[in-house]
């Protein structure tokens, strides 16, 4: 790939996803097959077309989805309709997991191997038995935020845009879906993102889902029904991903279970928009003074406290401002967000409404991970009935505030959870972390203060609303106030999303999810995280509490682990994920991590005295990669292979 544009022409349907996303072109300065008189006088494009440079990623998303792969000939037609240099675009779409440069079969089947899943040999068996005449690529993937229902696949199939969704629970099922619709005619292109999960049993709505994509007559219509969010899906619900659904006291989790996700006259009347009105009744100033009264702290990890960001925000004489929504969650064994996007999205439209407001933006943008297909549809659903209805647009329930959300979405690269890489990867840069001062809230998105929290973080805004600072602050501890969700996976009974008041303890969770008799250790955090002992259940779940005890609570990942678990597999796991995902941008992360894979694949095949080296040396690496890496992948990489050698005695 080079600077200048090649010879490389796009297909026709290359040509008609890219002018989908753009609009078709205006001249031959942007692609046009025909020159004209006036593309003779005058050159177009220029400044006017390098503002649009943010249309690249979704223009690289067009191009996957419709053919399965970016082609040079679509890369290069993208690239010249937004005046980027072609090798610019090559080094974007090379960047996320979910692209191909290269040609491969439309469709691929995604398959979980990380910790809670373990799918490496559901992989390998899945490949098998499809074979390589299949059409059908299958490859291993991170995290797909199923662990609730491990083990879990994705599969997706580029064609016209329709999807679907199901589950089946073995290798035969995942055959059977991936095999839909090769046989030819129209069901052969359409495009479905299954969720696939191996927990449990096949119900009813899989078995006739299966049934109908075996049936070559009814793959169009099954597929096609399952476009709107209204149409039955053959997923579980949302609500089977939280274990206390429908009981009394849930704040977050309240209306999961109980509302139709789909429908705002019913979110309305269970509280919905409640917090919006009081919002408008008391002011901007006065609604960042709930917040920051309240005690609210980031959810996503960094346990920033949420209304001095926003008064930082709101106070920048620059403008305009932008509300950022990270719903990128991309840690191991996290999943939170995705439910309540699932089950809830009116809350997460309400609470971005409500954060514009207070911080002095008119636009929102919601970066949503590539691999939640349901959640894209429901929140694109729930937005367009909030604009239809006054509550989104020029004129937000009346009160002349200008308010619209935007969804992004990613394209697998956890990295982009850092806000300032999510900021590059929106603006159609590859996602690497910058470096800070200056801070988001002075320059951020475009260049402009930005106010970005996590989906968890925005929807407490509308119980503190609701309910008062005082009353909120009063759940939770002095300095972690308020509810927490808590994903809990692994060797439980009942894995899911459980929501607490800060302060209960982890052995009080772990009741509630069922803990194995034979627990080896927690995992707390994801792989950013720590471990800890089976003796050491008593730590209260604050991040105070988690920091006293040499630990930390993350984003609230609680994986268990019991004795059958092989815990140095678990480890270079871990190790081979931060290799994976480092973006290679500064050098403590990028040689770091492999440096300390290496190491943990030696000491693997050694004991005793013979590792001792090879501790030394992780032990060094990692406090490198701590203290010289520029953003939280490198500084956390080593976190939980450190907390498994000095809490849980590994290697000895």
């Amino acid at each position: 790939m080079d600077l200048h544009f090649g010879d490389s022409k796009p297909t026709d349907e290359e040509r008609a996803a890219v002018d989908a996303v753009l609009g078709p072109p205006e001249s031959a300065w942007e692609g046009a097959d025909d020159r004209s008189d006036a593309d003779l006088r005058w050159a177009r494009g220029g400044r006017a077309a390098r503002e649009r440079r943010d249309q690249l990623l979704p223009g690289l998303h067009a191009l996957n989805d419709r053919v399965g792969w970016v082609s040079e000939g679509g890369l290069d037609y993208l690239c010249r309709r937004l005046t980027v240099p072609p090798a610019e675009g090559y080094g974007v779409a090379t960047f996320y997991s979910m692209f191909s440069v290269r040609p491969r079969p439309r469709t691929v089947v995604r398959v979980c191997t990380d910790l809670a899943c373990g799918g490496t040999s559901l992989c390998r068996e899945v490949e098998a038995q499809l074979g390589p005449e299949s059409g059908v690529t299958v490859e291993p993937s991170p995290c797909l935020g199923l662990c609730e229902r491990a083990p879990a696949a994705l599969v997706v199939r580029a064609g016209p845009p329709a999807q679907g969704r199901v589950r089946p629970q073995t290798p035969d099922g995942l055959k059977t879906l991936a095999a839909a619709g090769q046989s030819g005619g129209r069901a052969g292109k359409i495009r479905r993102e299954a969720a696939v999960s191996g927990r449990g049993g096949v119900g009813e709505s899989e078995r006739s889902y299966l049934a109908a994509v075996t049936a070559p007559a009814t793959v169009e219509s099954t597929v096609l029904a399952a476009t709107t969010p209204e149409a039955a899906e053959s997923e579980p619900p949302a609500a089977l991903a939280v274990p206390q659904a429908g009981q009394e006291g849930l704040v977050l989790l309240r209306r999961i279970g109980k509302v139709d996700p789909a429908s705002l006259d019913d979110y309305r009347s269970h509280g919905g928009y409640t917090a919006l009105r009081q919002a408008f009744a008391i002011g901007p100033a006065a609604v960042i003074r709930e917040v920051t009264d309240s005690g609210l702290l980031g959810r996503g990890g960094a346990a920033f406290p949420t209304g001095r960001k926003w008064q930082a925000t709101a106070s920048q004489p620059d403008h305009p401002h932008y509300l950022v929504c990270n719903a990128d969650e991309s840690e191991p064994g996290t999943f939170k967000d995705r439910v309540i996007m699932e089950g809830d999205p009116y809350a997460l439209i309400e609470a971005m409404t409500i954060a514009g407001y207070a911080t002095g933006a008119h636009q929102g943008y919601l970066y949503l991970r590539g691999e939640y297909p349901r959640a894209l549809r429901r929140l694109e659903h729930a937005i367009t009935q909030a604009r239809a209805r006054g509550l989104l647009g020029d004129d937000v329930l009346g009160q002349g505030y200008a308010f619209d959300i935007e969804i992004r979405r990613g394209a697998g690269a956890y990295i982009c959870g850092e806000e300032t890489a999510l900021f590059n990867s929106i603006e159609g840069y590859r996602g690497e972390p910058r470096s800070k001062p200056p801070f988001p809230v002075e320059k951020g998105l475009f260049g402009k203060p930005t106010a970005e929290n996590n989906v968890e973080t925005l929807v407490n805004v509308l119980p503190i609303l609701t309910m008062g600072a005082r009353a909120y602050s009063a759940i939770g501890t002095e300095k972690s106030t308020g509810p927490k969700l808590f994903c809990v996976s692994g060797s439980v009974e009942r894995p899911g999303i459980y929501e607490l008041p800060f302060g209960a303890t982890l052995g009080e969770l772990l009741a509630l999810a069922g803990k194995p008799d034979n627990l080896r250790a927690v995992l707390l955090g994801g792989a950013a995280g720590g471990f800890v002992r089976p003796d050491e259940l008593g730590i209260p779940l604050t991040f105070e509490g988690t920091r006293d005890d040499g630990t930390t609570l993350g984003s609230g990942v609680v994986l268990v682990l019991d004795d059958t678990v092989p815990l140095p597999r678990v480890l270079l796991r871990i190790a081979e994920f931060f290799r994976d995902e480092s973006c290679g941008q500064c050098v403590p992360c990028r040689v770091g991590t492999v440096r300390q894979e290496e190491a943990l694949h030696r000491i693997v095949e050694r004991t005793g005295a013979d590792a001792a080296d090879d501790i030394a040396l992780l032990r060094e690496v990692g406090r490198t990669m701590r203290d010289a890496s520029i953003c939280g992948l490198g500084q956390t990489a080593w976190n939980a292979v450190e907390s498994a050698i000095d809490r849980l005695g590994a290697y000895k």
